[in-house]
């Protein structure tokens, strides 16, 4: 060795780090390259109700998951999620989409699901996950698509929708929203976001509880060291819910600890954060005349009254009624499902057929 003492420094730091982690409860981290996690498949084996084979595109220095499911020559449903969920939320869909004659693609998320993980906060932004779908959609070739959005899922599909308008064919969005401006609020609004997320201080899970608001779920995300992702998407199932648990379980699968969960504590922090390239989408949203519905639950308090910017503003909107989703909460593709699917099949029987 050209430098033992240096060599050694190595040595007993990594059998310092190693030790920290066996005997810390730690788990020893899937770093598939510096600074990014891989979350390993026997953490999604115990998954009975996800029995979909895994697909995998590779963007850049990252792994990207996707469902895909029906046939493949069939018109495309592309189901987008949010924070800090991943596409199990939309098992009890694909397969109703499916089997009506539907090909079904169900993107993860990078920061989540089965994606790869970067570890640094920094690494995820708005405008970098709009391109991970845009990459997908091109390297799959998809065209005449039918998108549904919810939460995240619109803010990042409804700008992809405006980059590529002549691939889609119809929208659903379900609570969800694209918040815009320019000028002056433009530049401005997200420095005085976090300026009231400062100013809201350290939020406790029960105070989240007591007063669900978005200001108040953004800055839980930031006062937690180590997100409880599945306690979060199990909010609308009852305690009593003999699977609640095994759900919960379900949405903690990607995320062994917390060196893996950059992606679902960053994201509620960045949702105004590109308001100025947001109203530029909406400019070609408002000149949008396929088919948009909007579908949101009457148990929201995150979303409530969002749907009303797409009808008035959306032209393809206004020729289609709004959808109440009664007894649902904010994931209510976890609650209601077959509901979705099914309004889905419905709307899209009015514009296209499921194969070509």
């Amino acid at each position: 060795m050209n430098n033992p003492t240096f060599s050694k420094s190595k040595l007993f730091g990594a059998m310092a780090s190693l030790f920290t982690a066996l005997f810390s409860g730690a788990a020893v981290a899937n770093e598939v390259s510096p600074g990014i996690f891989r979350t390993p498949d026997e953490s999604f084996l115990a998954l009975k109700d996800y029995p979909f084979e895994p697909n995998y595109l590779q963007i850049e220095n990252l792994r990207m998951h996707f469902v895909d499911e029906g046939p493949k020559h069939a018109k495309v449903v592309l189901l987008l999620h949010g924070e800090p969920s991943w596409s199990y939320l939309y098992r009890k869909m694909i397969p109703i989409l499916a089997e009506a004659g539907y090909r079904v693609i169900a993107p993860d998320l990078i920061g989540f699901g089965k994606s790869d993980k970067p570890a640094l906060q920094s690494a995820h932004s708005h405008s970098g996950h709009v391109e991970h779908i845009k990459t997908l959609i091109e390297q799959l070739q998809l065209e005449d698509i039918t998108l549904f959005i919810q939460d995240w899922g619109g803010l990042i599909g409804l700008r992809v929708v405006a980059d590529m308008p002549d691939r889609f064919a119809g929208v659903v969005a379900a609570n969800t929203g694209l918040p815009g401006a320019t000028g002056i609020r433009g530049l401005i609004g997200y420095p005085l976001f976090l300026a009231g997320l400062w100013w809201q201080g350290s939020v406790t899970w029960e105070q989240l509880q007591s007063q669900p608001s978005f200001l108040k779920w953004a800055a839980y995300s930031q006062s937690v060291d180590d997100m409880p992702v599945g306690k979060v998407v199990a909010v609308d199932i009852a305690e009593a819910d003999p699977q609640r648990q095994s759900i919960i379980d379900a949405y903690d699968a990607p995320f062994p600890d917390a060196r893996y969960k950059a992606g679902p504590h960053i994201m509620p922090k960045l949702v105004p954060s590109e308001l100025r390239l947001n109203a530029h989408a909406w400019i070609v949203l408002e000149q949008w005349q396929k088919p948009f519905i909007t579908a949101f639950s009457d148990g929201d308090p995150i979303t409530a009254g969002g749907d009303t910017a797409f009808q008035r503003r959306i032209p393809g909107a206004l020729t289609q009624p709004h959808v109440t989703i009664r007894g649902a909460g904010h994931f209510l593709q976890e609650t209601h499902g077959p509901e979705l699917a099914e309004l889905m099949i419905k709307f899209m029987a009015g514009y296209q057929t499921p194969g070509h």
